[in-house]
């Protein structure tokens, strides 16, 4: 569940811990006409770049152009946790991330394993962000629903909204 004390005080590191804890988020080109497609994240906390595996030959790639900003959407593994992260986007063709970062799952779409001519990695270097920290609870809940009705200057507590800068 995600922890709303959390949110409040260490949203960036909270943010961190929930990528890490998805299989894939929604990536897409700021401002373009394309849908976001689902792309699994590979966090780097230490640059605040989110590193993923693609193909060259994919729209996504041709569309890339020098500052293209990206937007990268999570939903959390509990439904509780969400989050829409911004930044600028390149193609980044590093042996040493694709070795970091290669598995099992990543080589089933690669024919060619690490040396698939087609194999190239995005780099999205966050700048912002905003998260969202909801309770996982259907009786809190409702109970807040209950009371906001019962009393319209009160609105319900269900969750911590935060924005979020790195440096």
């Amino acid at each position: 569940m995600a922890s709303f004390t959390e949110a409040r005080e260490n949203p960036v590191e909270q943010l961190w811990e929930e990528i890490d804890n998805v299989h894939a988020g929604m990536l897409g080109l700021v401002g373009s006409d394309q849908a976001m497609r689902p792309m699994a994240p590979q966090a780097d906390r230490s640059t605040h770049v989110i590193w993923f595996f693609t193909k060259t030959d994919t729209d996504l790639v041709k569309a890339l152009r020098p500052g293209s900003r990206a937007q990268f959407c999570i939903i959390g593994k509990d439904h509780d946790y969400h989050a829409s992260l911004t930044g600028n986007l390149t193609v980044v063709k590093d042996q040493t991330k694709i070795d970091e970062y290669w598995n099992s799952v990543v080589a089933a779409w690669y024919e060619g394993g690490k040396s698939d001519p087609l194999l190239t990695m995005l780099a999205l270097s966050l700048d912002e962000g905003e998260i969202w920290a909801s309770t996982g609870s259907t009786v809190k809940f409702g109970w807040e629903i209950a009371k906001a009705n019962l009393n319209p200057e009160k609105m319900p507590d269900v969750g911590v909204h935060r924005h979020v800068r790195f440096a």
